[in-house]
């Protein structure tokens, strides 16, 4: 009965040892992981990130960044953030574009919610530059730390959202 025992801890310790083997210790890739889980390729190397809750990012390279700001593609639009530190506060540009080849949309009602380093929410409503063919605003605080941005554009009673953040 006591080698019986033995033998059966030795074939389970066995059997660990060959799973823990199999295993590479790291996850295997999906395709159809979040982007919110691993950031999109197209970011640009600084301490912003981009995320999006809900929505898609693609993995095409109608995804990359054409103004070196924070990329998220959902449904038809290309939305791309860019924030710029500047002495009285953050400029913040934000292109809605659509289609493959991503024409500006110079009709939308763009507005930003965004939660400061202290947790504080502020909202701002972005001015479109016809001469740029983009939306812009200026953020005046000057906290430093992580700013969450949820930026929502209607684009004639179609609401599309994309989630940013960047760093002061």
């Amino acid at each position: 009965m006591k080698s019986f025992k033995s033998g059966l801890i030795m074939l389970g310790s066995v059997g660990l040892l060959f799973l823990a083997a199999c295993s590479s210790g790291t996850p295997a890739s999906n395709s159809n992981s979040s982007p919110a889980a691993s950031p999109a390729a197209s970011q640009p190397e600084s301490n912003n990130s981009a995320t999006s809750a809900g929505e898609t990012t693609a993995k095409s390279d109608h995804s990359k960044s054409s103004k070196g700001g924070q990329v998220v593609e959902t449904g038809a639009y290309h939305l791309e953030f860019v924030p710029e530190k500047e002495d009285n506060g953050t400029h913040l540009d934000f292109y809605v574009q659509k289609g493959e080849a991503h024409e500006a949309v110079p009709n939308a009602k763009v507005t930003a919610q965004i939660q400061l380093p202290d947790g504080t929410q502020k909202s701002l409503d972005f001015k479109y530059d016809a001469q740029g063919k983009h939306y812009t605003a200026l953020l005046p605080e000057k906290v430093a730390g992580q700013y969450q941005v949820k930026m929502t554009a209607d684009i004639n009673g179609e609401k599309v959202d994309g989630r940013f953040s960047f760093n002061q």
